[in-house]
Parts: C-alpha cells; sequence; structure tokens
C-alpha cells in the first residue's frame, strides 16, 4: 500500500519516529539502528514502510532502507514471530551481521540477541537460511516516482505532481548528486516547483 514516505522529520525518539508530508504527520515505529541512521529533526528524509493491519489495530513500521524492510518481513516468517519481536532484532543487529550469524548456524550470536532464546535462534536458522529476500526496490519503483506519490500525498494535483518533478531533473541535471543528496534536492525542487505552479495557476 505505502512504499515510503518524503518528508520533514518532526520527532525521533523511543522506537518512534514522525514524518511531516504536506499537512499529515505520520507515526512510525523503527529499530534504535533506524534512528542512529536517519538525519536530524527538521531534516528531510525518506522512510520505507511497511503497514501492519490486525483487527483492532493499524500500525506503521519505518526503515531506513528496503535491505531493513526486508529482513523484518523474512523475520516474520519464523514461526512464533510478529512485528514487535522482528523489531528488537533490527534494533540489536543489522542485515550484514544477521546474515553472517545465519550463514555459519550461529545460534550463540542469535541467542545473544535480546529476547531471542535459543529455540527461537535455532527456528531463525531452520526457516531462513539461504532464503532471506532480496532487499532491491520493488520493480517500477523510482526515485521520480517516489516523489511524485509524495507530492500527490502533500495535495498537489498528479499530473502537476508529475511535471513538477521532470522540470526538477532537469533543473539539476548538470550538478554531480547522488544518491541520498540527489534526492533531497530533486524533492526540494520539486515542491517549490509545484508549489509555485500551483500558485500561478
Amino acid at each position: 500500500m505505502f512504499n515510503s514516505l518524503t518528508g520533514e522529520l518532526t520527532f525521533k525518539g523511543d522506537e518512534r519516529l514522525c514524518v511531516q508530508t504536506g499537512g499529515v504527520e505520520w507515526e512510525l515505529v523503527v529499530s534504535r539502528k533506524a534512528l542512529e541512521r536517519l538525519p536530524p529533526v527538521g531534516s528531510a528524509a525518506r522512510v520505507f514502510t511497511h503497514l501492519v493491519h490486525r483487527e483492532d489495530s493499524m500500525r506503521l513500521y519505518g526503515f531506513v532502507d528496503t535491505a531493513e524492510r526486508a529482513l523484518f518481513l523474512d523475520l516474520q516468517k519464523v514461526e512464533g514471530m510478529g512485528p514487535r519481536g522482528a523489531m528488537k532484532i533490527l534494533s540489536s543487529v543489522d542485515r550484514e551481521q544477521f546474515a553472517q550469524a545465519l550463514e555459519h548456524d550461529d545460534v550463540d550470536a542469535l541467542s545473544a540477541i535480546p529476547g531471542v532464546g535459543k529455540k527461537t535462534a535455532q527456528k531463525i536458522i531452520l526457516t531462513l537460511k539461504g532464503k532471506l529476500t532480496s532487499s532491491s526496490e520493488p520493480a517500477g519503483s523510482s526515485v521520480e516516482e517516489d516523489i511524485t506519490s509524495a507530492l500527490v500525498g502533500m495535495g498537489f494535483d498528479r499530473k502537476l505532481a508529475r511535471s513538477a518533478v521532470v522540470t526538477a531533473v532537469k533543473s539539476i541535471a548538470a550538478k554531480d548528486l547522488k544518491g541520498e543528496e540527489l534526492e533531497k534536492e530533486l524533492f526540494r525542487r520539486a515542491v517549490a516547483i509545484a508549489g509555485g505552479e500551483e500558485a500561478g495557476g
């Protein structure tokens, strides 16, 4: 349903994160490691998401990248492992360390994670060894599409949002920007362009 949210970070703390997109402030459950890697409050950021819908509640989980989200989803394939248990593991170990423990059948390393006993560690190895999902983004997704969706979420018309993103891409074509820096600048310019066009129209 939601792939990611791009906006201003308004709160960080206690495994919680708030992201402002237009007139909506989203509250997400995140790992401690994600909180450490995300920029400070007041900064623009993209947070990958996963919505968990239960009969009595809906909770949005946030991730610093697609690798962290993929591991979160893989962990829930383990018998008895829910979202809270998966988050505890993500707060204690990164994907590379986790994958290494799986590869070496390292029950001791996994059971050292808070909340994971030896029995659960054995279940994790049995279920996930050699079966971790690729952390690549969903087919067809791109920075441009994500920013367009973010603008629509802020209340802009989709056609206007797409046009603003295309214009923003052209405006920074000569700049040597990559990765997160490129994404932030594209988002900043696209919002400014869309706001100006809407006001002018």
